[in-house]
């Protein structure tokens, strides 16, 4: 991994959008967001608020859906931003994030904190991935539209009135209803090989049993590549999965948050990046290309033959296919394409044709240029 630098003076500086964006980002820019919110980003100490989403239904024309949201700000330093519930079926984030809201002393803080632990309030009610209002996925309607959906008008809010605010971002996820992980934080490979640099390091604090680095399978219209259009540092993570708290998931996350306060300077203290077998700190991955994921050739019950984690080679067994709707069809074998460790394990017993059943993680490489 490249050389640290100077985290806290040399994190990239807030700016417009730049590079590639989707067609509508240039004029949902400019438009009014339709979210109400009454906190002030620049007010000094803590407040805790409701965002209010419009949302008309047939008992309330003037309905709102209220999103929690918290700021500390507190002396100079950095702006971290926190984000929970993107996914509704994923709780990981939600439960530290708001732990941490709860119970963090304003006074051991320097700089500002924006806590929004379940920014998709709709499907984190409904426990689904997808929000019950529109059956969209928020974390696919980036940089948004206020006069677009319910999740698009959410993304819209994120992007054009938080990201600004903000120097770095953690963005919680889990594996959800989809899959099993290995408990990690993530982040795209970026160009910019000084915000790459200062990323793995953020990771590294972050202190997650692996980080993976990945070139994803459909990433433009995603939370992350709003903030990195920014140029701003940004990290996800996979702590949990298979609709489930997971503990181990619950305890990274939360001393995840606090290591990475504390590797921007914003409190006292060295992160803790001892992992429970008695590693010393973060297994650096990747995920470069399509080989490494496996697909669903058909709809049927997959029965896989590895939990994630475990160590599979190419042309090695990732499970089969079984249709028991119909009599003497034979099971369908599907093939690990790449070696390496398993980071996504298919969750679901019956899938559909396409759905991803297993994704595969390398030991981190820098791309020969």
């Amino acid at each position: 991994m490249p050389k640290a630098n100077n985290l806290t003076d040399s994190l990239p500086k807030r700016s417009k959008v730049s590079g590639p964006t989707p067609a509508n980002a240039a004029v949902a820019q400019e438009l009014p967001s339709r979210v109400r919110c009454d906190v002030d980003f620049d007010r000094p100490g803590r407040q805790a608020a409701y965002l209010k989403a419009p949302q008309s239904r047939d008992t309330s024309g003037w309905g709102v859906v209220e999103i929690p949201i918290y700021v500390f700000n507190n002396g100079k330093g950095p702006t971290l931003l926190l984000t929970g519930g993107v996914h509704g079926d994923e709780y990981e984030g939600q439960i530290a994030i708001s732990r941490l809201a709860q119970t963090l002393d304003l006074t051991s803080l320097k700089g500002r904190l924006i806590l929004l632990p379940a920014v998709n309030m709709p499907a984190a009610l409904h426990g689904t991935r997808l929000s019950p209002i529109d059956g969209r996925d928020m974390n696919r309607c980036f940089p948004g539209n206020p006069k677009g959906t319910f999740s698009e008008m959410l993304a819209h809010f994120v992007d054009s009135k938080v990201l600004p605010h903000v120097d770095v971002s953690v963005d919680m996820h889990t594996a959800g209803h989809s899959a099993e992980c290995v408990p990690s934080t993530n982040m795209h490979y970026v160009a910019d090989a000084a915000l790459r640099n200062k990323t793995m390091h953020a990771a590294a604090a972050f202190g997650a049993p692996y980080n993976v680095v990945f070139w994803g399978v459909d990433e433009g219209a995603t939370l992350t590549s709003s903030v990195e259009r920014r140029g701003i540092l940004s990290l996800g993570t996979e702590i949990g999965g298979w609709g489930r708290v997971s503990v181990e998931g619950v305890r990274i996350g939360e001393r995840g948050v606090r290591n990475m306060l504390r590797h921007l300077g914003m409190a006292s203290g060295k992160p803790d990046t001892v992992q429970r077998d008695g590693a010393k700190g973060t297994r650096h991955m990747m995920v470069r290309d399509a080989n490494c994921y496996s697909f669903a050739p058909a709809g049927g019950i997959f029965e896989p033959r590895h939990l994630a984690g475990d160590t599979v080679q190419s042309g090695q067994s990732a499970g089969f296919l079984h249709f028991i709707e119909d009599v003497d069809h034979a099971p369908i074998e599907v093939f690990y394409a790449a070696s390496g460790v398993l980071w996504m394990a298919s969750g679901p017993g019956r899938v559909q044709r396409g759905d991803c059943v297993a994704v595969v993680m390398q030991d981190y490489a820098e791309p020969k240029s």
